[in-house]
């Protein structure tokens, strides 16, 4: 079920030697994500149990399960918008039905970031796809 922007960074996270060049790659990944506006950072957007500030704004296009799924973020730290950026790869483009089938920590750990995320990154990482999951079901309940 995994979107084809999500696989193409498992392909590259192939290629990348050690973890170091697959840090930076989230990183980069994140530096190209377009920033949200300062209107979109609000309390009501904002994810709980990050250690960093992050935000998640959905963008949904149609009513019920079938709605297409779609959301921008951003966080104030750089590992995090490219964990951010990673999760967008991974949701977007699915319906609002689909979402909670997808296994965020099956597909996460295809990356490797399992083993070399702090505990707090990990907290933080469950955090935003819970998140990602209420709104997603939201949509599909309407």
């Amino acid at each position: 079920m995994a979107q084809p922007q999500f696989e193409e960074i498992v392909e590259t996270f192939e290629f990348l030697d050690d973890w170091e060049e697959r840090y930076r790659h989230v990183i980069e990944i994140g530096k190209a994500m377009d920033p949200l506006p300062e209107a979109e950072r609000i309390p009501a957007t904002k994810v709980d149990g990050c250690a960093s500030q992050v935000w998640l704004v959905p963008q949904i296009e149609g009513q019920g399960p079938s709605a297409v799924f779609r959301f921008h973020g951003d966080s104030d730290a750089m590992i995090v918008r490219g964990l951010i950026a990673i999760l967008k790869a991974l949701y977007s483009g699915l319906s609002a039905g689909d979402v909670g089938k997808v296994d965020a920590g099956a597909e996460m750990a295809r990356l490797g970031l399992n083993d070399h995320l702090s505990a707090q990154r990990s907290n933080g990482l469950r955090a935003m796809v819970e998140r990602i999951r209420q709104l997603s079901a939201r949509t599909a309940a309407a």
